[in-house]
């Protein structure tokens, strides 16, 4: 199982929400580069950087500090937030992201994904399936789809998506626990390589994780930031550091 280190952006600082409630956010750092070393440095396959106030409004803002991360690090960089064009997806991809995560346009406008499929290649798309009981949310999880999870994903699998990254907005920055059940539906029912994401907060999450057959690997953000999970501890425990495909 694979683990990315999430990096939240918002005006330039690396800060992490509650729930994805805007105004519970906790400001962590304002290198985001020097974040990304060390994140790297503690033995983590990859970034998940989100750009939040493109999930929140569709302004794209983080480019630059892609490029930089990009340069520095060796592992691989995957982006969301506000990529709602082809055009913008194309200008991640640019700045030094291996992946683009999609999530409110490939709900919104059912021909987007395959489109993008067809001109990125799936294998550098992640569908983000943003979920609260059980409902796919979009608009930085603000507004319902009326999809249901595993359904959505099968949807994604048809139309193009390379990964899916699950998470379980109503847990997420909480540290009470992933949402083991769903996940587990999901990568028993979707044959794609599987993210999971929200409310991990101790070891025994990621070890409860791991136990999931064929779980692709898994987004780690408060937990890492407040330590209550060591990346390096972690790669000791399970016998050093996982393959970065």
């Amino acid at each position: 199982m694979k683990l990315f280190a999430a990096i939240d952006l918002l005006g330039g600082k690396v800060v992490r929400l509650r729930q994805g409630k805007r105004d519970s956010a906790t400001i962590y750092s304002d290198d985001p580069v020097a974040t990304a070393v060390r994140w790297e440095q503690e033995g983590a396959d990859g970034l998940h950087i989100v750009d939040l106030e493109g999930a929140f409004s569709g302004a794209f803002s983080s480019l630059p500090w892609v490029a930089a991360i990009a340069k520095r690090v060796q592992i691989p960089v995957q982006l969301g937030g506000g990529l709602r064009t082809e055009e913008a997806v194309e200008e991640a991809l640019g700045h030094g992201a291996s992946r683009v995560v999609i999530g409110t346009r490939a709900w919104e406008e059912p021909e987007f994904l395959p489109k993008l499929a067809a001109r990125v290649g799936s294998e550098r798309i992640v569908v983000a399936l943003d979920a609260r009981n059980g409902e796919v949310r979009i608009a930085g999880w603000e507004r319902g789809t009326g999809k249901e999870l595993i359904d959505a994903a099968r949807y994604a699998l048809a139309d193009g998506a390379g990964f899916l990254l699950y998470t379980d907005v109503s847990v997420d920055g909480m540290l009470s626990g992933p949402d083991l059940e769903r996940t587990r539906q999901l990568v028993e029912r979707v044959p794609l390589p599987i993210f999971a994401s929200g409310g991990i907060g101790k070891p025994e999450d990621l070890r409860a994780l791991q136990r999931i057959p064929r779980l692709y690997g898994a987004v780690l953000g408060r937990a890492i930031y407040e330590k209550t999970v060591s990346l390096r501890d972690w790669r000791e425990e399970v016998g050093g550091k996982g393959s970065s495909s």
